[in-house]
């Protein structure tokens, strides 16, 4: 069973040549301070393609739900992410009928 207090956040990175690269974690700023870093804990994606800056990020409460919103994030074009980052809008429009939008929160950056 998950942890109650643990918040999974996933989150849109804009690298290098303005490319997109989604993830998830429990520390956002740990995290993207590993991309930054590119540390040994950095994703092999951000070592070759410099991340910038988090450009969206949502929180739920579950590992699963997380899963599935960067699953499902990662098949949209680079039009349809960069639409989700300009508009929470586009969340509902693109995910309501895939699961619950309910179980997400987008964060303000």
């Amino acid at each position: 069973m998950e942890n109650e207090n643990i918040t999974f956040y996933i989150y849109i990175l804009r690298c290098e040549n303005n490319i997109l690269y989604t993830g998830i974690t429990t520390d956002y700023i740990r995290r993207f301070n590993e991309h930054i870093s590119k540390s040994k804990k950095s994703a092999k994606f951000t070592k070759s393609h410099r991340a910038e800056k988090i450009v969206a990020i949502w929180k739920t409460k579950t590992r699963s739900n997380a899963l599935k919103l960067e699953a499902q994030i990662k098949k949209l074009t680079k039009n349809e992410k960069e639409l989700l980052i300009e508009s929470n809008m586009y969340f509902r429009i693109y995910f309501s009928t895939l699961f619950d939008c309910r179980k997400y929160r987008r964060m303000s950056i």
